[in-house]
């Protein structure tokens, strides 16, 4: 999985994690195809072993991991690679709910988000994931910033 995880930028294409996918609007060279995030990552078992990571990463993160004490992580686990999957293009339909709903009431600040942000960073970085692609991944999150963070 980790030699999946270290494929090269061959394009421009999306952006990251638990939101709808988003389009570049980069025209690919004249008869050169653009790759999805999702190939250029490795596929469902590269996001899943990221996840893997991360949510380990969340756990051992004393910031933060007092907010995932009672979350079922299994499921977690389950939604975050879906959502990563169908975000970077991949096949994988998000059946969660929407991240407003999801964290509505729970007093999210952003010293929080940032420590995900983080331990996500981690994880990509643990796998090698080229900078390119993290950059795309790590753009998704911040539109959904809004609906996550309550708190400043």
């Amino acid at each position: 999985m980790r030699a999946c995880m270290k494929r090269t930028a061959l394009g421009l294409a999306m952006g990251l994690f638990m939101s709808g996918a988003a389009c570049s609007t980069v025209e690919p060279p004249a008869g050169k195809a653009t790759t999805s995030l999702y190939d250029r990552l490795g596929g469902k078992p590269a996001i899943t072993a990221v996840i893997d990571e991360f949510v380990g990463n969340v756990a051992n993160d004393a910031r933060i991991n007092g907010r995932f004490a009672t979350t079922d992580i299994p499921k977690l686990k389950g939604h975050l690679v879906d959502q990563v999957c169908g975000a970077t293009g991949g096949p994988c339909p998000y059946t969660g709910r929407d991240m407003k709903t999801t964290h509505a009431g729970m007093r999210i600040n952003t010293a929080d988000f940032t420590a995900m942000v983080e331990d996500l960073v981690a994880a990509l970085n643990t796998f090698k994931v080229p900078q390119t692609e993290q950059e795309e991944l790590l753009g998704l999150l911040g539109p959904m910033k809004s609906d996550i963070v309550e708190l400043p």
